[in-house]
């Protein structure tokens, strides 16, 4: 689609198969393949590695791999060998994840994400886009090691509110959303990416929109399983916060209302979602992950739908 990457989330219950729909993906006609990786699911960048060498078009990114639990240069170590196997097709995405998670799962106190996210950044940028020796002495990270050559990774960051965008905006390649509505993006997202940018006296970094997505018509199948997949958020503090700053004040008490949804939430026919997408693109997004989601009856028929939509809509000019 022109002017707008399509990027598809890919969900699959073990590795394999991860790898498996990263190469039908490419066979599709799919711009980029993500991965998440949360709780203690595989690794995605060791799922990446596998996949590099099946495929030889598609791009590969990590949204996100979380901060906290991993040192950022044992991050660079496996960024650099997929970036080495897929030469310019890996991006690399990191966020600081939540604080359940952080200190549910891991037992890693969650504790100044931003400024950690910062550190962070930073390091992942020396590595791999600089290379040779890297001295950081900061208040988490005090790392030292030469790193060679430098690497063809963008490195890109989580954000969701002002502040986190101010901070990508000066510091990363590019800004990952999830589950943020396209108002809040133009309104706060951008203009964020913005004022981060112009402190450092660079170009606004790009928006890459991670939401939902189906090929389906009946908005009412939509929204039912849209709330089993996604009414959760607006019970975690920050996306909460999120959605109150958006324009949606009945997040506040962790409500997920239909109007919520539907703003996160692209559906319909193909033209409708082509028309949806088109209107993301001429908002400022660069690029859109989509998860899918599993409406109606038949919800691997209306899955396989929408994967052949956006390989279709990967290709058109």
């Amino acid at each position: 689609m022109k002017g707008l990457r399509i990027g598809l989330h890919v969900v699959a219950p073990d590795a394999p198969a991860a790898v498996e729909a990263i190469a039908e993906a490419e066979r599709l006609g799919i711009d980029a393949a993500w991965l998440t990786l949360g709780g203690t699911a595989p690794d995605s960048l060791a799922i990446f590695a596998a996949a590099a060498v099946r495929t030889r078009q598609i791009l590969l990114g990590t949204s996100i791999v979380p901060t906290f639990p991993r040192h950022p240069f044992a991050v660079a170590q496996a960024a650099k060998a997929v970036a080495q196997l897929a030469p310019g097709r890996f991006r690399l995405g990191v966020g600081p994840s939540h604080k359940p998670t952080i200190e549910g799962i891991w037992g890693i106190p969650f504790e100044h994400p931003l400024p950690h996210l910062r550190e962070y950044v930073q390091i992942l940028c020396a590595a791999l886009q600089q290379g040779g020796r890297v001295d950081h002495e900061g208040r988490f990270f005090r790392v030292h090691g030469d790193w060679g050559a430098p690497v063809d990774v963008p490195v890109l960051a989580s954000g969701l509110r002002r502040r986190a965008f101010e901070l990508i905006g000066e510091v990363a390649d590019g800004a990952i959303t999830w589950v943020v509505p396209l108002e809040h993006v133009r309104r706060v997202a951008i203009p964020a990416l913005d004022v981060g940018a112009a402190r450092v006296g660079r170009s606004r970094p790009a928006v890459v929109m991670h939401l939902g997505v189906v090929a389906h018509e009946d908005r009412a199948a939509v929204r039912e399983a849209g709330m089993k997949q996604l009414g959760a958020y607006a019970r975690i503090p920050f996306y909460r916060a999120m959605f109150v700053d958006g324009g949606f004040p009945e997040a506040a008490d962790g409500t997920t209302s239909a109007r919520m949804l539907d703003a996160i939430i692209v559906s319909g026919s193909e033209n409708e979602v082509a028309g949806r997408l088109r209107e993301i693109g001429a908002a400022g997004v660069d690029e859109v992950i989509c998860t899918i989601v599993q409406a109606g009856s038949d919800p691997r028929s209306a899955a396989q739908r929408t994967r052949e939509l956006l390989g279709a809509l990967s290709q058109a000019d």
